[in-house]
């Protein structure tokens, strides 16, 4: 293989990831703890915290809402690195030592 084609072939390679990239970043993520709805999208920037209201919350219980939020965020996280894994391995293993 000459080096033009294996440039035009990590051309093409660069332009696929881009737009897989970009196709992440545009997804949203959301994840629920009880009452507590996070939602982020795939640069994992946070869109939205919803907590629902429940009659038995009281403030003295604040320490468990934001435990509540830690684990809702950590899962809409979580989810958006399955899918970059998913979505960019692909490119990983087609051009080993590029990453």
């Amino acid at each position: 293989m000459n080096i033009q084609a294996l440039m035009k072939q990590a051309q093409s390679l660069q332009k696929d990831m881009m737009k897989t990239k970009d196709e992440i970043d545009a997804m949203e993520f959301t994840a629920t703890s009880s009452f507590v709805t996070v939602k982020v999208n795939g640069k994992k920037e946070v869109l939205k915290v919803e907590i629902k209201p429940d009659s038995d919350f009281q403030i003295s219980d604040i320490d468990i809402l934001e435990d509540m939020v830690q684990v809702a965020l950590n899962d809409a996280l979580t989810q958006v690195d399955k899918i970059t894994e998913q979505k960019m391995g692909k490119y990983a293993n087609s051009m080993p030592g590029i990453f």
